[in-house]
C-alpha cells in the first residue's frame, strides 16, 4: 500500500509508467521528494506523512476549480441544500427511534434476567438453609444414636458375668444330672 502511494507521489511530480515496480534506488527518489512536500516518519512497516502547510492545501483541496482560493484567513463557506437538511433531520428522527426501541428492548431483557437471577439465588439460599437444617437434624440424630448406644453399653454391663453365671449353673446342672443317672 505505501508502495502503492508512493509511486502516486513520485507519478505525479516526475512522471513514469503506471503499474511498474519501482527499483531500490527510485524508492530513494522518492523519499526525497516526499521530505520536500513535509515530514516522513519510518517506524517498521508503517510510514507516515504530514505534508508542510497542511491547513493551506486543505483549503485549496475544498476550493472549487478555477476559482482562486480565498485569502486571508476567510473561508467561502457553500450553500447547505435544505432538502438535504430535512432528510438528514428525518434519518437522525428514524434513528432516535430506533435508539429507544433497542433501549427498550434491552431495559426488558435485563429485568428478564435480572428476575432470573434473582430467583436463581433464592433458589440456592433456601437450598443451603435447607441443607444446613438436614445437617443440624443428622447430627442432632447422631449425638442421639450414639447416647443411646452409650446406654445400651452401659445397659449390657451385667450381661457378661449374667452369661458366665448361666454356663456355671448350666455345668452344675449337668453334673447332677450325671449324677442322678
Amino acid at each position: 500500500r505505501d508502495e502503492r502511494s508512493l509511486e502516486a507521489l513520485s507519478l505525479a511530480g516526475g512522471g513514469g509508467a503506471a503499474g511498474r515496480q519501482l527499483p531500490e534506488g527510485r524508492r530513494a527518489t522518492l523519499a526525497s521528494a516526499l521530505e520536500l512536500e513535509g515530514t516522513v516518519l519510518r517506524e517498521g512497516r508503517l510510514t507516515q506523512f504530514v505534508a508542510n502547510n497542511l491547513e493551506r492545501r486543505i483549503r485549496l483541496s475544498g476550493a472549487p476549480r478555477g476559482e482562486p482560493p480565498a485569502g486571508g484567513g476567510g473561508s467561502s463557506i457553500p450553500a447547505i441544500d435544505p432538502g438535504a437538511l430535512q432528510d438528514v433531520v428525518a434519518l437522525a428522527g428514524q434513528v432516535a427511534a430506533q435508539v429507544d426501541e433497542l433501549l427498550r428492548n434491552v431495559h426488558c431483557g435485563l429485568q428478564a434476567l435480572t428476575a432470573l437471577s434473582v430467583g436463581c439465588i433464592q433458589t440456592y439460599r433456601d437450598g443451603v438453609e435447607s441443607l444446613g437444617e438436614a445437617a443440624d437434624l443428622s447430627i442432632r440424630a447422631m449425638y442421639a444414636l450414639v447416647a443411646r448406644c452409650e446406654e445400651l453399653d452401659r445397659a449390657m454391663q451385667p450381661v457378661p458375668a449374667l452369661a458366665k453365671r448361666i454356663r456355671d449353673m448350666k455345668g452344675t446342672l449337668e453334673r447332677l444330672e450325671g449324677l442322678c443317672k
